[in-house]
């Protein structure tokens, strides 16, 4: 082969939910768009907010056209930073330094960015808590690492004990995100106390720190009165990856940012790698224009109400003819349990249906399917009958 073979495998090959993203375009285009059901994608269905494109009209008709298009700081915009940092300390209480954060393309390049920062060798472990982002999987061997996944407790929770016993010598970092894609689940305070303790007993024994990665593209998107939880109140060795694409609804835009913690051992080291890392994958300067405009609207977030509506009605729906799921209290998927406990089973047979679910395997979790209720109300409730016909079909309804 002429080319690289692990790149040529992970572009001849896509995610399983982007080859049913693109299947719904095909099958559209055939049946006509009413008539698929596309529970595939998380794109945000909720616009952003009016304040976003009064912004960027705003910034675009700056007079200094170039310094709004030019390059910024390889870690953005020094004024960007500050912004954004004291904007986290107002909300939870939490101070970050400007000048160990870093502004990226969202979420994908800051966890790509942080774990080509952390990972050392080959025999590098990355743990992270089924169910997870798929991805995860591609990042951390990108970087020279494997992946290790530590099986959920009841309710798709975190396993304290099951996450206590995977740790060894190896585990360089753990990657933890909640609200949890594909799940919903808002892990609680409690939980994190309890794996920030594992850690630190970890990280004495094996004489190096172990690095709690925090995911939070979901952080803004939290119903039923909980919280996000701050992870870096609980741990010290702590990386937040995160994005604008779900608070915002800009997944297109590509803006996020990494933050080490100052309380971080050896701080500013592990920023030097952060900014090494950004350098070696091309990530420096993340899109001007928009680190610009989420100085402006760091602080607000799209109607997510709507959201919460959506995941009333398809969860009451999918209950009510027999499914089982655990309970969303963030993000907008619901992660719902094959009657066979085959994931296939249950993808399949909503696909015949022309509704569109990821089965779960790459998620870490056999059979389940995820569902991204991030689509309009009226397409979930028109999905509704074909949900009745899948749980006769699977012999949850007579």
């Amino acid at each position: 082969m002429i080319c690289n073979e692990k790149m040529y495998a992970l572009g001849a090959k896509r995610s399983v939910i982007r080859e049913l993203f693109e299947y719904g375009k095909k099958r559209k285009s055939e049946v006509g768009e009413e008539n698929v059901y596309d529970f595939s994608l998380g794109n945000p269905s909720v616009p952003p907010p009016k304040a976003v494109k009064e912004a960027i009209i705003r910034l675009l008709d700056t007079p200094n056209e170039t310094a709004l298009h030019g390059y910024t700081s390889a870690q953005g915009d020094r004024g960007v930073r500050a912004t954004i940092a004291e904007n986290y300390a107002e909300k939870y209480g939490f101070a970050f330094d400007p000048e160990l954060m870093y502004m990226t393309c969202g979420a994908a390049a800051s966890l790509a960015i942080t774990l080509n920062a952390v990972v050392k060798s080959a025999e590098d472990e990355i743990l992270t808590f089924a169910p997870f982002f798929p991805e995860y999987r591609v990042f951390t061997e990108k970087a020279g690492a494997k992946l290790v996944s530590v099986p959920p407790a009841a309710g798709l929770d975190i396993d304290v004990e099951a996450f206590a016993a995977a740790i060894n010598a190896h585990t360089r970092a753990v990657i933890i995100n909640t609200p949890n894609n594909p799940s919903g689940v808002v892990y609680s305070d409690e939980k994190i106390r309890a794996v920030a303790k594992v850690l630190e007993a970890a990280s004495l024994k094996y004489g190096a720190p172990i690095y709690l990665i925090s995911d939070e593209p979901y952080r803004e998107l939290i119903f039923d009165g909980k919280k996000a939880p701050c992870l870096p109140l609980f741990y010290k060795d702590v990386i937040v990856c995160y994005s604008y694409s779900k608070a915002l609804s800009l997944p297109g835009d590509r803006i996020g940012y990494i933050a080490v913690s100052p309380q971080a051992t050896d701080a500013q080291e592990l920023y030097l790698a952060v900014c090494g890392a950004g350098r070696a994958l091309g990530y420096v300067c993340a899109p001007s224009l928009f680190q610009f405009l989420v100085k402006e609207c760091d602080k607000l977030t799209g109607d997510i109400n709507a959201y919460r509506e959506n995941r009333d009605l398809l969860y009451g729906a999918l209950t009510k003819y027999g499914f089982t799921s655990a309970y969303p209290s963030g993000a907008f998927y619901l992660f719902v349990k094959s009657p066979t406990g085959n994931a296939a089973d249950l993808a399949d047979a909503a696909k015949a249906e022309d509704v569109l679910v990821v089965p779960s395997d790459s998620f870490g979790c056999t059979g389940y399917v995820r569902i991204a209720y991030c689509v309009s109300k009226d397409m979930i409730e028109r999905s509704l009958p074909a949900f009745e016909r899948i749980a006769r079909k699977l012999g949850l309804l007579k």
